[in-house]
């Protein structure tokens, strides 16, 4: 078997001492084969980039998210569309909205979040989707401004008709380890996501699954995510890691080996 961490922050501080260590083990001893190592301010989206050139197996995506929005700047979204063009960089984010964090500013994330959408859709890209307490607009802005190349809800809140919305406009729906939690009630949000657009990630460092929850997170963990979706779905460890690694190719358009 082969897993696709569709979405980590290798890029966070919290690898800094042994970030090299922790991908060669991931890659050569936990059959993580591919990952995908996504930026959220512009600092970080140049460092995925860079950890994306060194490892073969580690894919990019570049972007400034809602809880970043002090790097909001036409100078900057510039930045992001250059690096953008990169031959590892496979997505636009993650990018959207955050009303839990900040209720002071949204419509500055609204605008954040159309004008990277925008570069998506010239640059040929999916984009990476953080949304929290933002769903209905979320989905109106998505609604009003459609992404040609769709892509992904990043560590889906377990909220059944934002799913719905979201498989309605073509996107994939990704789970990490908040499905394992207990009282996640996450029976039914799984379920409803056919087969072909299901993804697994841990969203490392956070998240951590169960019974691993308050330690630092990294890709051997998705295991976990998929055990999950195993158990829920009713089928085998193998078919899950089979079916979300075709996924992640197939939405980051990246070459099946």
């Amino acid at each position: 078997m082969e897993f696709f961490d569709s979405h980590a922050h290798y890029n966070d501080e919290r690898f800094e001492e042994d970030r090299e260590a922790i991908l060669n083990k991931l890659y050569n001893e936990e059959q993580i084969t591919r990952i995908t190592c996504v930026g959220y301010n512009i600092e970080k989206s140049k460092l995925a980039v860079k950890l994306a050139e060194e490892k073969d197996f580690l894919f990019a995506t570049v972007g400034i998210s809602p809880n970043d929005i002090e790097d909001f700047s036409e100078e900057n979204l510039k930045e992001i569309e250059s690096l953008a063009k990169h031959e590892k960089v496979v997505a636009i984010g993650e990018i959207g909205l955050d009303y839990y964090w900040n209720k002071e500013n949204k419509e500055a994330q609204r605008k954040l979040f159309i004008e990277q959408i925008e570069i998506a859709n010239r640059l040929d890209l999916p984009i990476v989707i953080h949304t929290r307490d933002a769903s209905v607009d979320t989905i109106q802005i998505l609604k009003e401004h459609p992404v040609k190349n769709t892509g992904i809800f990043h560590c889906c809140p377990l909220n059944q008709e934002l799913i719905k919305n979201g498989l309605e406009l073509g996107f994939y729906i990704s789970f990490s380890g908040n499905i394992t939690f207990k009282n996640a009630k996450s029976e039914e949000p799984v379920r409803l996501v056919p087969n072909e657009k299901i993804l697994i990630e841990t969203d490392s460092p956070y998240l951590t699954p169960e019974p691993f929850r308050g330690t630092r997170n990294d890709s051997s963990k998705v295991k976990l995510v998929a055990k999950r979706v195993s158990d829920i779905k009713g089928i085998s460890l193998e078919e899950v890691s089979k079916i979300t690694y075709q996924n992640a190719n197939r939405v980051f358009k990246i070459k099946e080996k």
